[in-house]
C-alpha cells in the first residue's frame, strides 16, 4: 500500500469521540449524514449493495466497524480483525469516514452519533427486529433519537451463510446436525420462544463466589527453592457462582430473586450490589464464622493459562440460627415462583433442611451441584429428590454414579431415574451435551464453539438458560441446542467478566443456522 494511500485511510478512521465531534460539525454545515452499521467481515457484493443504497440517502456516509470482542455472529467470527475489517471498508469510495465500536450495548453508538439517517439491509430486518426486539419496539428513540431508519435494498448474499457453507469452520457431523436442525426450527421459532421467558418468575439460592484473576509473568526459578517466581501484572475482580447465574437470567426473565450467603465481616456487598443488574431483587444472609467466599486465581498472562488458585471460604454448614432465618424466608417466599434453581457449590448454604423446603415447596426446581477441589466427592446430584431438571457435566455425573468407565447414556439414565427427575443434560466438553426427556429419549449435540478463552462460568451460564428453557415448555433438542450455543459463547468470555446476553445468543443462533 502507497504512502499516500496508508494516509488518506488513516483520515478516514477516526475515534468514536472525534467522529461524534465530525458529524455535528457536518450536520451544521448543511451536510445529510448516514450511518451503516456491522461487522462487515466480508466485503461480498451484497454489502457493497447496501452502502451504495445508503449513500444515496444522504451527503457523507459514515460506518461503524463491531470491534472483536463484541462479535457474536457465529464459529469462527469475526474472520478478520477489527483494524483490518476497518481498513477494508474505509477503502471503499463511496464510505467518508469508519470508526471501531462497541457493540455491549446494541447500536449505542447511534445513540452518540446522532446520524440523520440509519441505514440497514432488508435481510437484517427480521433478525434486528427479533434479536433487538426490546430496542426496536419500546426504546428506539432511546437509541436511534431523530435519525430516520431507512431499510435498503437488502443483501444478495450473507457473510454468514458463505462462511457457514464454504468455510470449513466445523466438522461435517456438525454441519449435518445443523442442517436437520434448521429443517425442524426455524431461527423465528427459537427467539419467539426465547422472548416469552421474559414473563418467567425465577427464584435463585446458590453460593454466591468473587472471582479475581491475578495477571502474572514468570521471571524465572527461584535460586533458594524449587519454584517459579512470577511478577504482577494486573488483575480483574467479578462476580461468580450464583451472582453470575443471576446475571444470565436476568438477560432472560424480567423478574429474578437471588437468594446467597456473605460473610458479615468482609468485603463484598458492594461491589456484588453494583455488579447485579437492576431487575435482580438480591436477599443477602451473612455468617459470622466465615468470610465472603473469594477465589483468586493467578494467570500467566502471555500463556492465558492459570497458575494456581487461592480460596478464602468456610465450607462447613452456616449455623442452626442462619439456617432457620432462611428457611422462614424461602417458606414465605417460595410458593409465588414458577421455578426454582438451586445453585448449589457446596460450600456451606445448602443444608440437608433448606434442601427439604426447596423439594416440598417449588413449584418446580432444577439443581446443578458442583463438584471442586474444597467439596470433590461430598457434593453429589444425588442428595436431592424430584427435581424438574438437573444439569452436571461429565465428570459430576460419574463422581455421583461412582464409574469412570460406563456408557454415559447409562450413567445419565440411571441417575435421573434414581432421582426422579424430569430433564437431565450432561454437558461432554468437546464431545458437546447428551440430554433425556421425560419419556427417557436420549438427544445428542454437538459442540459449537471454535474458540475457546476459559471454560471457567460456562456451565453456570448453560444451567442459567436452558432452565428456564425446560420450564417454559421448549422440547429437549431445541433446549440442548440453545444451551450449547450459550456455551460456545460462554467461553470466548474471561470467568464471569460478563453474562452471556439473549441478543448475543440470538445473532450467534441466527449465524449457525444460515
Amino acid at each position: 500500500m502507497s504512502s499516500q494511500m496508508e494516509h488518506k485511510l488513516k483520515n478516514k478512521i477516526l475515534l468514536l469521540d472525534d467522529l461524534a465531534k465530525k458529524v455535528e460539525a457536518l450536520k451544521q454545515e448543511g451536510k445529510a449524514v448516514v450511518q451503516s452499521h456491522g461487522v462487515f467481515d466480508l466485503i461480498h457484493p451484497g454489502v457493497i449493495k447496501h452502502l451504495n443504497a445508503a449513500k444515496k440517502q444522504g451527503d457523507v456516509l459514515i460506518v461503524t466497524v463491531i470491534k472483536d470482542e463484541d462479535v457474536r455472529r457465529g464459529p469462527g467470527r469475526p474472520i478478520f480483525s477489527e483494524k483490518l475489517r476497518a481498513e477494508n471498508v474505509a477503502s471503499l469510495s463511496q464510505v467518508d469516514y469508519v470508526c471501531i465500536v462497541d457493540d455491549d450495548i446494541p447500536f449505542d453508538c447511534v445513540r452518540i452519533i446522532k446520524p440523520d439517517v440509519f441505514a440497514k439491509g432488508q435481510s437484517q430486518k427480521e433478525r434486528h427486529e427479533k434479536i433487538h426486539k426490546k430496542i426496536f419496539e419500546e426504546e428506539k428513540g432511546l437509541y436511534f433519537g431523530k435519525s430516520k431508519i431507512y431499510e435498503t435494498d437488502g443483501f444478495s448474499f450473507s457473510a454468514s451463510y458463505i462462511i457457514n457453507n464454504f468455510l470449513d469452520i466445523y466438522p461435517e457431523e456438525t454441519k449435518g446436525y445443523l442442517k436437520s436442525f434448521s429443517k425442524q426450527y426455524s431461527f423465528n421459532d427459537i427467539a419467539e420462544r426465547l422472548n416469552k421467558l421474559k414473563d418467567l418468575k425465577v427464584l435463585l439460592i446458590g453460593d454466591g463466589i468473587i472471582d479475581e484473576y491475578h495477571y502474572c509473568t514468570a521471571l524465572g526459578k527461584s535460586a533458594k527453592s524449587h519454584l517459579v517466581v512470577s511478577k504482577y501484572i494486573t488483575h480483574e475482580v467479578f462476580a461468580g457462582g450464583a451472582f453470575a447465574i443471576a446475571n444470565h437470567l436476568a438477560g432472560l426473565c424480567d423478574s429474578v430473586k437471588l437468594v446467597t450467603l456473605l460473610g458479615s465481616q468482609s468485603w463484598g456487598e458492594d461491589f456484588v450490589l453494583k455488579s447485579l443488574k437492576q431487575n435482580i431483587d438480591a436477599k443477602f444472609f451473612y455468617r459470622d464464622d466465615g468470610p465472603t467466599i473469594v477465589k483468586k486465581r493467578y494467570v500467566d498472562q502471555y500463556l492465558n493459562q492459570k497458575i494456581f488458585e487461592v480460596n478464602y471460604l468456610n465450607n462447613s454448614y452456616i449455623d442452626g440460627e442462619r439456617e432457620e432465618d432462611i428457611i422462614k424466608y424461602l417458606k414465605s417466599e417460595i410458593a409465588g415462583y414458577d421455578l426454582v434453581l438451586v445453585s448449589d457449590f457446596g460450600h456451606g448454604l445448602i443444608t440437608n433442611k433448606i434442601k427439604k423446603i426447596i423439594e416440598g415447596s417449588s413449584k418446580r426446581y432444577a439443581v446443578n451441584t458442583q463438584t471442586n477441589a474444597a467439596n470433590a466427592g461430598y457434593n453429589m446430584i444425588t442428595k436431592y429428590s424430584s427435581p424438574y431438571f438437573v444439569c452436571l457435566d461429565e465428570p459430576e455425573i460419574r463422581l455421583a454414579a461412582q464409574d469412570r468407565y460406563e456408557n454415559i447414556e447409562n450413567i445419565a439414565k440411571k441417575i435421573k431415574n434414581d432421582m426422579g427427575a424430569e430433564y437431565l443434560i450432561v454437558t461432554l466438553g468437546k464431545k458437546g451435551s447428551i440430554g433425556i426427556n421425560k419419556e427417557n429419549e436420549i438427544n445428542r449435540t454437538p459442540i459449537f464453539s471454535t474458540k475457546v478463552i476459559d471454560t471457567i462460568g460456562a456451565g453456570d451460564a448453560f444451567f442459567a438458560f436452558t432452565a428456564p428453557c425446560f420450564a417454559s415448555g421448549l422440547p429437549l433438542d431445541m433446549v440442548s441446542f440453545i444451551g450449547n450455543a450459550v456455551g460456545a459463547l460462554a467461553v470466548q468470555i474471561v470467568g464471569n467478566k460478563k453474562p452471556v446476553e439473549k441478543h448475543e445468543l440470538l445473532e450467534f443462533i441466527h449465524a449457525i443456522l444460515k
